[in-house]
């Protein structure tokens, strides 16, 4: 009943749930099946322990449905990302015990926190990398003629170039700074490191500065290669008043954009106000702009902002 209470009458009044009873007051509880359930504003309004866990009970089962199939599915897109099929993962045995060494006591614990945002794909396929590589079914063997082994050599992979152009140099490895996260629209620079290729920053990054000091020679100019389509998962915090169903809300927005989420994070604040992080797949500054137009639309949304690492 509580779960579906929408409102209260005393002595035949509507009042809010925050008023205060009277001795000899008539309450009735207003209830309703369309109720969206209870509001996180009631764990300041009610007065029993009891109570309270009901409502953080309720929230919990609510969100951890949606956060198992969510994690599940981004488990799955990781593992083909990294040339593992899913089935291979679901095989192994003994997850049991890999679950406990990540902090849950059961698979479906696990998937809840991939999808709350609270764990990593990459956490979980790390502790497992050996095991799925086992599963590998090696290349039949080929004879010639003569039945001699022939050995096949492996095709020379191309080099990595996170979509970045290096002015007068090929078969260079690229790679994206963890520390600005640039994207294809923004201002970039490229810093020879020390067996790793070329690190590409924002020309605004503070950390740059620091790279070069005394080793300017390092500096190299690099370019967005437009001609090459490519994603770059960049993070992003929405604040907001806290209501019902605000995380789906902004999610819905985001999906409705056809932008892939790969990781959310949702948590109460004080003063009922509340933060999402969502970690997405973004093409470039225009697309990220985009999202971020439509997310600042949800309603109680105040603000919305890129989060790049400090």
């Amino acid at each position: 009943m509580g779960n579906r209470c929408i409102g209260a009458k005393v002595n035949g009044r509507i009042v809010p749930l925050d008023y205060r009873l009277k001795n000899g007051d008539i309450v009735e509880v207003l209830t309703s099946k369309q109720s969206g359930g209870p509001s996180r504003d009631w764990l300041s309004i009610v007065k029993t322990s009891q109570a309270k866990n009901r409502i953080r009970q309720w929230f919990k089962k609510e969100q951890k449905v949606d956060n198992i199939l969510r994690g599940r599915d981004l488990l799955e897109k990781e593992l083909r990302r990294q040339g593992y099929e899913p089935a291979a993962f679901f095989k192994i045995e003994g997850k049991e015990e890999l679950c406990q060494r990540l902090g849950f006591h059961k698979e479906d614990d696990m998937y809840a926190g991939i999808g709350s945002g609270n764990l990593s794909t990459l956490s979980v396929i790390s502790k497992v990398r050996s095991e799925l590589e086992k599963q590998e079914e090696p290349e039949p063997l080929s004879l010639d003629g003569e039945g001699q082994l022939l050995l096949k050599i492996p095709e020379k992979k191309e080099p990595v170039t996170a979509g970045v152009c290096v002015k007068g140099v090929r078969d260079l490895a690229v790679h994206l700074s963890h520390c600005c996260n640039p994207l294809p629209g923004d201002q970039i620079i490229g810093y020879i490191t020390r067996g790793k290729g070329v690190s590409v920053h924002r020309a605004d990054c503070p950390n740059i500065a620091h790279h070069v000091q005394g080793e300017t020679e390092r500096i190299i100019e690099v370019s967005w290669d437009e001609e090459t389509p490519a994603t770059y998962q960049v993070e992003i915090e929405v604040k907001a008043f806290d209501r019902p169903h605000l995380t789906t809300d902004i999610m819905m927005t985001i999906t409705d954009t056809k932008t892939i989420i790969n990781a959310v994070n949702a948590r109460a604040m004080k003063n009922r106000m509340a933060r999402v992080n969502l970690k997405l797949e973004i093409r470039d500054i225009e697309h990220l702009y985009n999202v971020m137009q439509k997310v600042n639309h949800v309603s109680d949304v105040l603000e919305v902002h890129r989060v790049v690492p400090n």
